[in-house]
């Protein structure tokens, strides 16, 4: 069925470039809100807003409670003005976790009070003809990078008259490039790569008008890269949660920028058991290549919709990519893949129908599934455990 499924990759690829070119670092997102939010108008989607601007939308099914929700984040990594400088030149701190290794040399857009103002990140030392050796022996941190403003620029008097004021969020340019052969080269395909596969996969289901056996709530979140993101978007019956964002390729991982990486756990812990295998069937019966990893320094949407008291199931599909959080790169192979199960899983029905309500008794908790062990391995397995002795606890000595 899955395998049918026909996503349009130029469609996703457009997304994909317009939305890289509008900067969205925490706390600065409404501009890509309301772009997202046009989308979805003429996708003819409706949607609402939370006071900060979280987009939540929701394609009906032929039941609502309990439902399901797939939700991928618009903010991105940026940065922040933190002082002027005597020199003419501005200081800047991070928003959101990401190397100062990664920042040196971005073009950037500096959002005033006014206007925008354009400029470059550098090191402190930045021209070999002056320092020598010194530009490669200096030290890698947010303390020893500054802001050059493209203008005639002499002191803080100057920068104070352009508009420039400590607080000042600072946009990192995306940098995109798409090669012939489906790789995609760019800053912030953190989240929104996953945003442009979410989108490309709510367009097929709208076009092709399927029927979805739940309501699903499509979610868009605006705070993930500083942690609160999924806090406070969520319906209050949504039972399922399935995350979409990058999975880290590199030594020690198993992700890949082929297919679609299912994270079975990341730095906050397991995700639910029983999604997280549905997606990985779902896979397996829709022939999307796909594999599996654990994240060990990675936190996403679901653990934060977690924190706030959510009791819900959760997962986490990712595309893979490589240098994450610095100058990534994925390929269009793996975005197709999530779309397409995304399809999938919208089209599924619920894992645990029977659990509508938040509270219950053990009549409508899941039971763990053997799923595809062999039973003559089950047998055995069995025949062990019965034949293993009990362990012998010695008698205290009495006094």
């Amino acid at each position: 069925m899955d395998s049918s499924v026909d996503i349009d990759q130029d469609y996703l690829k457009e997304m994909l470039l317009h939305l890289l070119r509008i900067h969205s670092p925490t706390g600065y997102t409404d501009p890509i809100v309301r772009e997202v939010c046009s989308e979805l108008t003429d996708l003819g989607i409706d949607f609402e807003l939370t006071r900060r601007g979280a987009i939540r939308s929701t394609l009906p099914g032929k039941k609502g409670s309990p439902d399901r929700a797939i939700i991928a984040h618009l903010d991105t990594l940026g940065a922040m003005v933190a002082g002027l400088k005597e020199n003419g030149r501005l200081r800047i701190v991070p928003v959101g976790t990401w190397s100062a290794r990664f920042a040196e040399g971005a073009r950037v857009s500096i959002f005033t009070d006014n206007t925008i103002i354009r400029g470059t990140v550098l090191p402190l030392k930045a021209s070999g003809h002056i320092f020598n050796t010194e530009v490669d022996t200096q030290p890698c941190s947010w303390d020893n990078l500054e802001i050059r403003v493209d203008a005639h620029i002499e002191g803080i008097e100057d920068l104070r008259k352009m508009g420039i004021n400590v607080g000042d969020f600072v946009g990192v340019d995306s940098m995109a490039e798409c090669m012939p052969n489906g790789y995609i080269n760019a800053r912030h395909l953190d989240d929104k790569a996953g945003v442009a596969a979410l989108l490309a996969a709510v367009r097929y289901l709208k076009q092709n008008d399927i029927e979805l056996p739940v309501d699903l709530h499509i979610l868009f979140t605006i705070s993930e890269e500083v942690g609160s993101g999924a806090s406070a978007v969520l319906h209050g019956d949504v039972a399922e949660m399935v995350s979409i964002d990058n999975g880290t390729c590199g030594p020690g991982q198993n992700s890949s920028e082929f297919g679609v990486t299912v994270a079975v756990g990341d730095s906050t812990g397991p995700f639910d058991y029983h999604l997280t295998h549905h997606l990985l069937h779902l896979c397996q019966n829709g022939k999307i290549p796909h594999q599996r990893d654990i994240f060990r320094y990675y936190r996403c949407d679901s653990a934060s919709a977690l924190d706030a008291g959510n009791d819900i199931r959760t997962a986490l599909i990712t595309f893979g990519v490589d240098a994450s959080h610095g100058y990534e790169r994925t390929n269009l192979h793996s975005l197709e893949c999530i779309a397409r199960l995304i399809v999938s899983y919208a089209r599924s029905e619920m894992i645990f129908e029977r659990q509508k309500d938040s509270l219950g008794g053990l009549q409508a908790f899941p039971e763990t599934r053997r799923v595809g062990v062999d039973s003559v391995v089950q047998e055995e397995s069995e025949r062990i455990v019965q034949e293993t002795p009990e362990a012998v606890i010695p008698e205290e000595d009495e006094e």
